[in-house]
């Protein structure tokens, strides 16, 4: 089919790339504008525009989908159908009703459940223990469209947001491929959401990241795992010159009980408002990420520290 495809971050890399290789004609990519990036805050497009622009697939980066001249391009492609994966940007009618079989979305949650910006760190951080990918056919309101396809994913224990990303893309991109090969055979089959279990993944805050020690141990487990490796749940370990800011990047919930937010062995236990954390990876406020054993060989953190 002759397609466009719009999305932006990582996560849409691995299913253009499904596309691509099912040899789907990709008229056009949209993906955001290139945004100011590390150190020297210098202008770099976003994954997809850079793997785009490296196949020679023409790329659009508009700041605006509603533009007018926007939705004439895009009218003007002659497009059998539109793939939107993690674009950034919510899409009028106009634009969904241009292709002739429609445009379809591949989100990264069971359905009513996390619908909305941020649903695999919502996922982790409410305890899920399943979740999954699902194909839709777009409509105005947000994530609200008739199912095509669905997989479910179970979370592991030790699930971080980071590993989750990468296992659901990789399931979602050979779910996509599938899927359009049905939509072209005229097979594909479009249920309506379920009425219950709605449930919305709202944008990560940066206010979220403090631990909060006093919460229940499996609370702070799955935020830390939820909020792995960006933007990282963080607290403030004591030094001879102040406090310094560290993100705990991988946890599990162990026994254990004491004033919440102080050490209970030298090995990283913390305590909490019911039951107890181990601290299995950190990162120090401007150092790379450190299992908690290596972390401990240049910073000791002895039984009876408050981390606030």
């Amino acid at each position: 089919m002759r397609i466009a495809f719009l999305g932006t971050p990582d996560f849409a890399v691995a299913a253009l790339d499904a596309l691509v290789a099912a040899g789907h004609e990709i008229a056009c990519v949209y993906s955001q504008p290139p945004a100011p990036r590390g150190r020297g805050q210098v202008l770099k497009p976003s994954p997809v525009h850079a793997y785009a622009e490296e196949r020679g697939i023409v790329v659009r980066t508009p700041s605006s989908m509603r533009d007018p001249a926007e939705i004439a391009a895009f009218a003007g492609l002659n497009l059998d159908a539109a793939v939107v994966v993690a674009f950034g940007q919510i899409l009028p009618a106009a634009v969904l009703q241009a292709p002739k079989l429609g445009c379809f979305n591949l989100h990264a949650s069971l359905l009513p459940r996390w619908r909305g910006a941020a649903p695999i760190q919502r996922a982790i951080m409410a305890g899920d223990e399943v979740t999954g990918v699902e194909v839709m056919q777009m409509t105005e309101g947000l994530d609200e469209g008739p199912v095509l396809a669905s997989e479910t994913v179970r979370i592991d224990a030790l699930e971080t947001a980071g590993t989750l990303h990468d296992r659901l893309a990789v399931v979602g991109a050979a779910l996509l491929a599938r899927t359009l090969a049905a939509v072209e055979r005229g097979e594909a089959v479009a249920k309506a959401q379920a009425l219950e279990g709605l449930t919305y993944a709202k944008k990560i805050r940066p206010k979220e990241a403090r631990i909060a020690w006093a919460r229940p141990a499996a609370e702070v487990d799955c935020k830390i795992r939820g909020l792995s490796p960006f933007p990282g749940a963080w607290f403030e370990l004591p030094t001879a010159k102040g406090p310094v800011r560290v993100k705990a990047l991988l946890s599990q919930v162990e026994d254990g009980a004491g004033l919440p937010g102080r050490t209970l062995d030298d090995a990283l236990l913390v305590a909490c408002g019911e039951g107890a954390v181990r601290l299995l990876r950190v990162q120090r406020e401007g150092k790379g990420p450190q299992d908690a054993q290596a972390f401990l060989r240049g910073a000791a953190v002895p039984a009876g520290t408050d981390l606030g």
